[in-house]
């Protein structure tokens, strides 16, 4: 008695719910078991591609097929190209059956494969689907092909895209808000180097309610479409090259090609130093080294049963480990030492205004040098006449010449006949005097400000790495200005019974009291003096 399994498979979910395709298989296979008396067992309905065995459906009825309570013997499908179309893979299986007891038959195309002659015409109904697919997916590719060469972006439109369509039914991509302009947003953010790619992603994520994982991210912004451009892959002899799209670029060629050098580290790019973003609680994040092994320390917490507890720490084959709180604490307090008193703020005020005397021009002096510009260019333009009339100079040149020259005596006499009433007058006293308060306390300044403002603080006072061994701070150099004012803040202190306002502190420096004599550092060959929070090189 022969039990068999039917076998229904279309390539598609729409030919599965739309399609007539499986209801007529399984019309075809069931009148064949009942002509030729066969019981029917499972019915199995597939709709995954048969360009290999890698299908759910076909997977359950395989294993079901290898346990010991399956009684099928025969497994009935209309063509082989429901079977498969891949003929390696379709042997293969054909192989597998048979061990199993199982055999393969088309209805449509029944063939006895214990004749050897039969293998012959089995491989021309295998090849034949796998000829007709190979044909397809060929035609397909020159298609896309050609339609990338005409500038178009075929498939699925990047992020900061979505695809459309003309009303004659031809396709195309367009920019779709609010995701265009935060994704521009972003290449002009990598393009200033302040931020490393991923910080500026979550930045764009948390602004946005359309998010971008990572990876996506990643590739979105070393992709040329951005540009208005579209890549052309290398096919046989033709050699890879880009053609000017036909959709709208979110940015210009200039900006795309400044990022992909930061992206690619080139170091002809001028950048400053990387910013790190950081947690409020890790405010040091990004500036310290492990005292142990060099490294950049990071930060990050550790969740316990009530709270999260912040460390610094080195990679874990180092294993320097401290606490946040305490390195934050001492770090405040050192800052707090950092005073500049009011003889300080008096002195360094008038640095500032006299080199603001000395430096800024007057308007009188500024018009003065601009007509001594404009009577310059006019004395060219003469000469450049003289040698057209003498031959040495041809007319084209002379008018090029000419032209550039009277653009740029216009642009002088404008500015020479603007009304002076228009020049805002500057209070230098004021701004000064405004400046010099809000850095007259640091460590108060460093204690209530935002993160930003405690990263920029730690940034412009120590232009090195800072080492912390759980104690103090060392550091190779500090910003030489503030060392400079803070030396000659202390210098002031014990200097009090001078008279004179006019004098030079520089040239009377004293070991401030708290300093530590010169002496070296176990940790760096270089000589080191200490504040008293603090160990310089």
């Amino acid at each position: 008695m022969k039990i068999a399994d039917l076998y229904i498979r279309v390539s598609t979910d729409e030919q599965a719910d739309k399609g007539y395709s499986q209801r007529d298989q399984e019309e075809r296979l069931k009148r064949f078991c009942s002509t030729n008396k066969i019981t029917i067992g499972q019915v199995i309905y597939e709709d995954h591609s048969a360009k290999t065995f890698k299908r759910p459906k076909w997977i359950e009825l395989l294993n079901s097929l290898k346990k010991k309570s399956s009684k099928t013997n025969l497994l009935l499908f209309t063509k082989w190209d429901r079977f498969s179309r891949n003929a390696g893979d379709a042997y293969q299986m054909i192989s597998i059956l048979i061990n199993l007891g199982v055999e393969p038959q088309a209805v449509e195309q029944p063939l006895d494969l214990s004749i050897p002659e039969n293998k012959m015409m089995l491989a021309i109904y295998l090849a034949a689907p796998e000829v007709e697919n190979d044909r397809r997916a060929l035609n397909t590719f020159y298609g896309m092909r050609r339609a990338k060469k005409e500038g178009r972006v075929m498939g699925t439109a990047p992020f900061g895209y979505v695809n459309k369509c003309k009303e004659d039914g031809s396709k195309y991509i367009a920019l779709q808000e609010p995701q265009a302009t935060n994704l521009k947003w972003a290449f002009n953010e990598i393009a200033k180097g302040l931020y490393s790619a991923n910080q500026i992603r979550l930045k764009m994520n948390s602004l946005s309610s359309k998010k971008i994982s990572s990876s996506s991210f990643h590739v979105a912004i070393r992709n040329p479409v951005y540009c208005g451009r579209v890549f052309i892959q290398k096919y046989k002899d033709e050699e890879a090259y880009f053609v000017q799209g036909q959709h709208e670029p979110l940015i210009d060629e200039r900006l795309f090609n400044r990022v992909q050098r930061i992206l690619d580290g080139n170091k002809r790019v001028e950048l400053p130093k990387t910013k790190i973003l950081s947690d409020v609680n890790l405010p040091l994040r990004g500036f310290l080294v492990c005292p142990k092994c060099g490294r950049n320390l990071t930060g990050s917490a550790s969740k316990g049963r009530n709270n999260r507890y912040y460390y610094y720490h080195c990679h874990p084959s180092c294993g320097f480990r401290k606490k946040a709180e305490v390195a934050n604490l001492i770090f405040e307090e050192g800052l707090q030492l950092l005073n500049i008193n009011d003889i300080m703020k008096k002195y360094l005020k008038k640095i500032f205004i006299d080199n603001y005397k000395t430096f800024v021009k007057s308007p009188t002096n500024q018009k003065q040098f601009i007509s001594d510009e404009i009577d310059q260019l006019n004395s060219k333009l003469s000469v450049a006449r003289n040698k057209l009339l003498a031959g040495i100079l041809d007319d084209e040149d002379y008018i090029e010449i000419k032209k550039d020259l009277k653009e740029k005596i216009e642009k002088l006499e404008e500015q020479l006949n603007k009304d002076d009433s228009d020049d805002k007058t500057v209070n230098i006293d004021a701004l000064v005097e405004k400046g010099l308060q809000s850095i007259t306390n640091l460590g108060k300044l460093y204690k209530e400000g935002g993160i930003n403002t405690k990263r920029d603080i730690i940034g412009s006072i120590f232009p090195e790495k800072l080492e912390f061994d759980g104690k103090i701070y060392r550091t190779a150099r500090m910003n030489v200005i503030v060392d400079r004012i803070f030396q000659i803040n202390s210098d002031l202190a014990e200097n009090k019974n001078r008279e004179r306002d006019c004098f030079n502190p520089f040239s009377c420096q004293v070991t401030m009291e708290g300093f530590e004599p010169s002496r070296p550092c176990e940790h760096h060959p270089l000589k080191m003096a200490s504040l008293p929070f603090l160990h310089m090189a």
